[in-house]
Order: structure tokens, then C-alpha cells, then sequence
């Protein structure tokens, strides 16, 4: 089978999961499919596996590779095509581009993980039309992605918006990435729970203290949202500070960067209302801009996890 239409390839490679999928011009998913990375067999490994699934989506579709018309992939810290030290891959000036090059004989796009989800929201999710994308990604960490006129803006050297590494808290909590107080270390998935085990440890008579068997160790964020909808005081004080956390560094990049639509994705973002709220509430008080006519728009983005391989498969316009 091939008809006229061009379908294109996306890949998505995290440190847990990589994930591969075929588009059409349209942009939605023909084919998708799934792997776990275990990066530490080493990257020749993981990119066999990417070209073994890659061909097996294509011939399921009835497809050659001569349908495909650009590879396009996010990757954690890809610097002009190169992985060049990812903690979450544990990967060291891998040649990424060149190497999937070589596996597909096309054109292949590579760009951050976060970069590329921002574009995949740009393209065909929650911010098609906008002038101006930030994309704020909450998960184990916190990652950022920031589009303007169709294009991802990554700086000199492609490693732009680590937003993450933004400080909050002057000698704050430690980073992997050596510095104190990061952004992430208190508006992720990983900082609310290290929240919530500090009001765990100052309130043994709560509810929180109790799911976790007197083991803040056991905390997780379903934990401590079934806490707060009880009406548990650590809890309920552990979310409220997560959303003045996220909220600061929201309000720094809106004052910033002024894009004219800020996306909010990830696991944490999915809490909906009691997050979107109270957080959007406290940025339109404290923004610059807080009595101008025209201010930025919080919403949560639309494509879920799909977002990245979407937006990697895309990665051809943004290049044209």
C-alpha cells in the first residue's frame, strides 16, 4: 500500500520508556508502539531497538521507509544533535543524530525532550494559533519549552529553557545539578512529596502520618491528595505550598518571557482544578502585568504523553 500521502517518524526517549510512532500530514497517530530504555546497555542497544520498532510500525501500516519523510526525536540534553550529558540516560557525547542517520538513510530532527513537546502542543494540541508557547512539563523534574513564530527558541547552543534549575530558594534543597533551591526540587512530583514529608515529620498525629505507617519514606502523591480531600491538615498545608512554589516560578517566567499562551503538563498537572485554581489565582495577583488588558493565558495541555513523539514527528516544519 502507498497512497500520497507522507507519514513521518517521531521518537520519544526517556530515561523509563522510549516511544515511537508513525504521523500523517494531519498529525495524528497511525501507529504507535513502546519499549523500556534501559539506557545502561549502552546507546548502540537502544538504538537498535528504536530501528527494529521503528520498521515494524512502518510495514504494519503497509508502508516502506521511502513513505516516511523525516525522523524527527526529543532527547534529554541534546546539544546540536548530540546527547551530550544526560543524568536521566547517563549517556555521554552520544552522536544521536548521526547515528539514526545512519539507521534510516533520511533526514532526522533532534531537539530537547521538553523543546519538542512544547512544539507538539504548538502544532496540533492545546496552543495551536498562538503567537507564543511556554510549556511548563511537571513530572520527576520539571522541564520547559518555549515556541515563538513557529519556531523553538533553544539558545545558542540548543540547551535553552531548563527551567527547572531556575532558583526559588536562595541555599535551598540540593540539585543534582549542583546548585541549592532549585525550581524543581520544589514544584515536581519528587519536591511536593519532599514537602509533604517535612509536614509528615512536624505533624505525627495527622492523617498523612498514618497512610504512611509513621514512614515518610512511603509518601507518594496519591497519598497525599486522598490526605487533603479528607480534610488532613499536613497534607492540605504540603499542596498548598507546592502551588506557592509552582506559582513563583510561573509568575518568574510570565515576567519574562510574556508568551501569550503558558501550557502546564506533566502527572501533577493532571490534579486538575484544585491545582489550576488556586495557581492561576495567585500568578494573575502577583505577575508585572497583573493590570494590563492583555495578559497570558494558564491552561493545561491536550496531547498528554503523547505530546513529545507528536511533536517530534512535527520537527521537520519547525526546520523548514
Amino acid at each position: 500500500m502507498t497512497d500520497k500521502t507522507r507519514y513521518y517518524l517521531g521518537i520519544d526517549i526517556g530515561g523509563t520508556n522510549t516511544v515511537v510512532a508513525v504521523t500523517d500530514e494531519a498529525h495524528a497517530l497511525r501507529s504507535k508502539g513502546s519499549f523500556p530504555t534501559r539506557p545502561e546497555r549502552g546507546y548502540d542497544i537502544v538504538i537498535s531497538e528504536i530501528g527494529e520498532l521503528s520498521y515494524e510500525l512502518i510495514s504494519g501500516l503497509g508502508l516502506k521507509m521511502s513513505d516516511i519523510g523525516s525522523v524527527g526525536v526529543g532527547s534529554p540534553n541534546v546539544i546540536d544533535g548530540v546527547v551530550e550529558n544526560s543524568v536521566n540516560l547517563s549517556w555521554v557525547n552520544v552522536p544521536l543524530k548521526a547515528e539514526l542517520e545512519r539507521l534510516f538513510g533520511i533526514p532526522v530532527y533532534v531537539d530537547n525532550d521538553a523543546n519538542v513537546a512544547a512544539f507538539g502542543e504548538y502544532i496540533a494540541g492545546a496552543a495551536i494559533g498562538a503567537s507564543s508557547v511556554l510549556m511548563v512539563t511537571i513530572g520527576t523534574g520539571v522541564g520547559g519549552g518555549f515556541i515563538t513564530d513557529g519556531r523553538v527558541y533553544s539558545g545558542c547552543n540548543r540547551a535553552a529553557l531548563e527551567v527547572g534549575h531556575m532558583v526559588i530558594y536562595q541555599n535551598g534543597r540540593p540539585c543534582a545539578c549542583g546548585r541549592f533551591g532549585c525550581f524543581e526540587r520544589y514544584a515536581s512530583a519528587t519536591g511536593l512529596i519532599l514537602t509533604a514529608k517535612e509536614y509528615a515529620d512536624a505533624y505525627m498525629d495527622s492523617l498523612l502520618w498514618k497512610l504512611c505507617d509513621g514512614n515518610p519514606e512511603r509518601i507518594t502523591g496519591k497519598m497525599i491528595f486522598e490526605a487533603m480531600h479528607e480534610g488532613d491538615y499536613a497534607a492540605t498545608e504540603a499542596v498548598g505550598a507546592f502551588i506557592r512554589d509552582l506559582s513563583c516560578g510561573i509568575i518568574n517566567l510570565i515576567n519574562i518571557f510574556q508568551p501569550e499562551v503558558l501550557l502546564i503538563g506533566g502527572g501533577v498537572a493532571e490534579a486538575g482544578d484544585e491545582l489550576f485554581e488556586p495557581l492561576i489565582h495567585r500568578v494573575k495577583q502577583e505577575i508585572i502585568t497583573r493590570d494590563s488588558s492583555r495578559n497570558t493565558i494558564i491552561k493545561p495541555t491536550k496531547l498528554g504523553s503523547d505530546a513529545g513523539v507528536i511533536g517530534a514527528a512535527c520537527l521537520h516544519l519547525e526546520n523548514k
